[in-house]
């Protein structure tokens, strides 16, 4: 059964070793997502859905990462000594891929031993004290906001029904295009999708979401609507307490850190 929900960036600067003296300037997000690693802590998850945008992504179907076990780094930002390892959760995968395509959703399977760090810095973050856990990874598609929470809704179905407790992360980074000193730039579309996505992550009605204009989604230079709004159809109709505890910007980037507590 789904315990805990929440939606953290992926930001290589929130790690110690890499972020050294510019982690200070996310202070607002570190703080918040240590609320929500001790928030997860005391739901006992014993599986993590980790829904993350940097894996393969198909144009026409989601994914899962189907490898026995896991292995993630940061090499590629220059720390040599970081390494977590996971055990995969292959029987619930493999339950959740039988039930999609029964459903005739588009959901594939991949194995690679390697996560990229969009999976690898979430677990660095949120799994330190847990124990005896294993992972789900998933890749959303290429599709519009309306597949991927429809998506959610049905992978849902198949989390709720089982013994085990599963906690849902969307690793998730917003625009990139808020000002001048973004990585891509300024664009009017930034700022507009980020004030949307914090505005309505907090409403049961993903109606806004899912319908929001293209042009904003895509020209925000964002990596994380795809999560979003899979993690949205997770939580439909469950008796969900939702809290955005962060948003900050400092380095043109919009981070969101957002709490979904479910009785």
């Amino acid at each position: 059964m789904i315990v805990f929900g929440a939606i953290i960036p992926h930001s290589p600067l929130l790690i110690e070793s890499i972020g050294k003296d510019q982690r200070e300037k996310l202070k607002t997000t570190v703080d918040a997502i240590a609320q929500i690693e001790q928030a997860m802590y005391l739901a006992k998850p014993e599986t993590l859905v980790i829904i993350a945008p940097h894996g393969p992504r198909y144009p026409d179907a989601f994914s899962a990462n189907m490898s026995g076990n896991y292995t993630g780094t940061l090499k590629s930002f220059g720390d040599f000594s970081t390494t977590i390892e996971a055990k995969s959760d292959y029987m619930l995968i493999d339950r959740a891929h039988r039930k999609m395509r029964e459903e005739d959703i588009p959901f594939t399977l991949t194995s690679a031993e390697e996560l990229d760090y969009s999976f690898t810095i979430p677990i660095l973050l949120l799994a330190r004290h847990l124990q005896n856990w294993k992972l789900f990874p998933i890749s959303p598609s290429m599709m519009d906001g309306k597949a991927h929470y429809e998506f959610g809704r049905q992978i849902k179905r198949v989390l709720h029904m089982e013994k085990r407790r599963v906690a849902v992360i969307a690793s998730a980074d917003l625009s990139h295009k808020l000002t001048a000193q973004s990585p891509g730039g300024a664009s009017d579309e930034g700022p507009k999708f980020d004030q949307m996505i914090q505005q309505h992550v907090l409403t049961e009605d993903p109606t806004p979401l899912l319908t929001m204009p293209a042009e904003i989604i895509e020209n925000s230079g964002q990596c994380g609507y795809r999560p979003i709004c899979t993690l949205l159809g997770m939580m439909d109709k469950m008796n969900v307490t939702r809290e955005v505890l962060s948003y900050e910007a400092p380095f043109g980037v919009g981070y969101m850190t957002t709490k979904f507590d479910i009785a």
